[in-house]
């Protein structure tokens, strides 16, 4: 429990400044933690993060999660996605090269991965860019939901919500923890005013993205069961790894996007 709690009084030191600069900083921090994220794919896929592979998906989920106005001065015929592409194709020549040591399947887990955690941090330097209320919106839905679950379930927690990848998380604990996120994150909503948007909308919003992130906690846990791995990395001392902390907000930052907030 120390250790836990003095990995999170360091990892807040670290990135609550961060979030308050914005700008380049958050740009540089979010791809960062994109490349972490990919490299921990690589190690559950029990491939080297030293590799051409790796580079070129380190160099994938970097364009993917780039803020859009970093491709601005390229010429006509280029952009973010056909360089990533071109990536994409740099990963299938590498099947050849290696004689399917490196195989098709190895490109569709590191293309996956790019996407999965690319498109989630780009979304990340959205909602900064859109204000720190709307960053900080999504993360205390993703906070409450957890701890409202965790708190909830523990006490009044009798039927399994997915015991197969997940076999502590309960309904109750599961709904307890919408329904306070809900009610909170309404309020941040409203009072912030992001989106712009009426009280039933903003309980609409907020009571999705609660139950979304979940679905990204879930689908984290399902993939490291596949994997027989305990956490995603080891960076974080007592809470695991990148994607072990960031796996709801992965889904929700671009369900935030969808309802045309970021």
């Amino acid at each position: 429990m120390k250790q836990r709690v003095l990995t999170a009084i360091i990892a807040l030191i670290i990135f609550i400044p961060v979030v308050l600069l914005g700008g380049i900083f958050i740009d540089v921090a979010a791809i960062a933690l994109g490349i972490i994220a990919v490299s921990e794919a690589l190690v559950m896929k029990k491939k080297l993060v030293v590799s051409i592979e790796a580079i070129l998906s380190f160099i994938g989920v970097s364009l993917i999660i780039a803020p859009d106005n970093w491709f601005i001065h390229l010429p006509n015929f280029l952009s973010s996605q056909f360089l990533l592409y071109i990536v994409i194709m740099l990963l299938m020549l590498r099947t050849v090269i290696t004689r399917n040591r490196f195989s098709f399947d190895d490109v569709g887990v590191l293309t996956l991965s790019m996407f999965y955690v690319g498109i989630g941090f780009h979304y990340f330097i959205s909602a900064r860019s859109d204000s720190i209320s709307t960053l900080f919106y999504a993360l205390f839905i993703v906070w409450i939901t957890d701890s409202g679950a965790y708190i909830f379930g523990k006490k009044f927690g009798k039927n399994k919500l997915a015991p197969h990848v997940s076999p502590n998380k309960t309904w109750e604990g599961s709904i307890c923890g919408s329904l306070l996120a809900t009610v909170i994150g309404t309020m941040w909503m409203l009072y912030y005013n992001i989106g712009n948007t009426s009280v039933i909308e903003a309980i609409f919003i907020t009571l999705i993205l609660s139950i979304v992130g979940q679905f990204g906690d879930l689908v984290e846990s399902a993939l490291k069961r596949y994997y027989r791995v305990k956490d995603s990395g080891k960076i974080l001392p007592g809470h695991g790894g990148i994607l072990d902390r960031f796996d709801s907000l992965l889904f929700v930052l671009p369900i935030l996007h969808l309802f045309g907030i970021v």
